[in-house]
C-alpha cells in the first residue's frame, strides 16, 4: 500500500505541475537529454522507449533518428502535453503506464531512456528490472539519478545490483543529476 501511496502522490504532483512543467523544467531536462545523447548512438531501425516521458521533451531529439519511439508516463496531464508535441512525429506514440508494469512484451526495445524517473519510484530496483525486461539483450539503457536522492556510490550500486553494465557514468558538478549509459 505504501508503494501505491507514493505513486499516487507523485502522479498528483505531476498532474498539478503539468500546466507549468515545460516553463519550469525544459532547460534542465534538455541539458540532461543532450548530455545523454552525447554518449550513445541510435539507429534508424531502433525501437526506443522513454519511460517517464512527461511532456515529451525527448521526442524532437530522436524521432528522426529511429524507427519507433514510445513514451509512457502515469501523469495523464503531462501526457496531454506530450500528445500535442508528438503530433509532428508520425513514429512517436504515447501511453498511460506505470513504469513498474510496462505493457510491452519481453525484449522489445533497443534503447530505453529513464530520465528523471528513478527518484519518483518507490522501488527503483524493481523499476530497473521492469525496464530490463522490456529491453532487448544488449540494449542501451540511459538513466539519470537525482543527486539529492542518490549518491554516486548508491546510484552505481543500484545499477550494478540491477545487473546493468555501466558503460559511461557522467556527473557534472553544476547538474542536479548523474547520468549513466548502461547495457
Amino acid at each position: 500500500m505504501a508503494e501505491w501511496n507514493k505513486k499516487r502522490k507523485t502522479m498528483h504532483y505531476y498532474n498539478q505541475l503539468a500546466p507549468v512543467y515545460d516553463t519550469q523544467y525544459t532547460d534542465e531536462q534538455n541539458e540532461k537529454i543532450e548530455a545523454t545523447l552525447e554518449n550513445l548512438s541510435l539507429s534508424k531501425n531502433d525501437f526506443v522507449l522513454d519511460v517517464g516521458c512527461g511532456t515529451g521533451l525527448l521526442f524532437p531529439y530522436i524521432t528522426r533518428k529511429v524507427q519507433l519511439l514510445v513514451g509512457v508516463d502515469f501523469s495523464q496531464k503531462l501526457l496531454k502535453k506530450a500528445k500535442t508535441r508528438k503530433k509532428r512525429f508520425l513514429n512517436a506514440h504515447i501511453l498511460v503506464s506505470d513504469a513498474d508494469y510496462l505493457p510491452f512484451r519481453n525484449q522489445t526495445f533497443h534503447t530505453v531512456f529513464a530520465i528523471t524517473l528513478l527518484q519518483n519510484m518507490p522501488k527503483p530496483f524493481a523499476t530497473l528490472q521492469e525496464i530490463k525486461r522490456a529491453s532487448k539483450n544488449h540494449a542501451t539503457i540511459a538513466v539519470t539519478g537525482l543527486k539529492k536522492e542518490f549518491t554516486r556510490d548508491s546510484f552505481t550500486k543500484l545499477l550494478k545490483d540491477a545487473k546493468l553494465k555501466i558503460q559511461k557514468l557522467k556527473i557534472n558538478n553544476h547538474s542536479k543529476d548523474q547520468i549513466a549509459i548502461c547495457s
